[in-house]
């Protein structure tokens, strides 16, 4: 029952989510489960011939990689674990020249901001500029009440959970808490919030009503 009620809630605020959103000129949508937006997204880039992949835990899950394999796609996933360091850096360079890049975010407010921090850049700098098409894909568990909640999700929940899945040195993945390191292995280097749809960006923003990701 109580997983009743948290999907309605989930609706509701994804609602209001993507309407703000779409008032700061996204192209935003809700969709009720992973797999009505598997289905939309795959529907939405048909006509792309290449894609990137931000180290996304939510697109990995949903299977868009796996699908777009099938169709004879190709795909830059810097994060395959068979590539050589020199060319997963050179995937994560291409990644911005690539007809569709696909990545999810770190935190999404109500009011219609979308905030991520990134340890390297390839992912914000792809999101931003570059690519034809641009789909950012977020579960319902990342919507914040505001800017600074989103902001603040970051250092609590999402930097501290990334951090463990790829088991680095730092003192979130030890603790859970964020203490504003200084370690080498530290996930938090570069903050962007997209405030507005940048000026020469294709970007679809699709909120699912389910926990996905960090």
């Amino acid at each position: 029952m109580a997983e009743d009620y948290r999907k309605w809630l989930w609706e509701k605020t994804g609602e209001k989510c993507v309407n703000n959103l779409k008032k700061h000129a996204f192209d935003a949508h809700l969709c009720k489960t992973s797999l009505e937006a598997k289905e939309l997204i795959l529907k939405m880039i048909s006509q792309y011939e290449t894609f990137g992949f931000g180290g996304s835990s939510t697109t990995r899950d949903m299977g868009l990689i796996e699908a777009l394999k099938e169709q004879g796609k190709t795909i830059l996933d810097h994060n395959d674990p068979s590539l050589p360091f020199e060319k997963s850096l050179e995937f994560r360079r291409q990644q911005s020249l690539t007809d569709c890049f696909l990545c999810s975010a770190n935190g999404i407010s109500v009011t219609g901001e979308i905030v991520n921090v990134d340890g390297c850049g390839n992912r914000t700098n792809a999101m931003s500029f570059g690519p034809k098409k641009v789909v950012i894909v977020a579960g319902a568990n990342k919507i914040c009440k505001d800017l600074h909640a989103a902001i603040d999700r970051v250092h609590t929940v999402a930097a501290p959970m990334r951090a463990k899945s790829l088991n680095m040195e730092t003192p979130c993945a030890e603790t859970g808490i964020c203490v504003d390191c200084n370690s080498p292995s530290r996930v938090c280097r570069i903050t962007t919030i997209l405030h507005r749809k940048p000026m020469l960006t294709d970007i679809s923003v699709v909120i699912v009503a389910e926990e996905l990701g960090y």
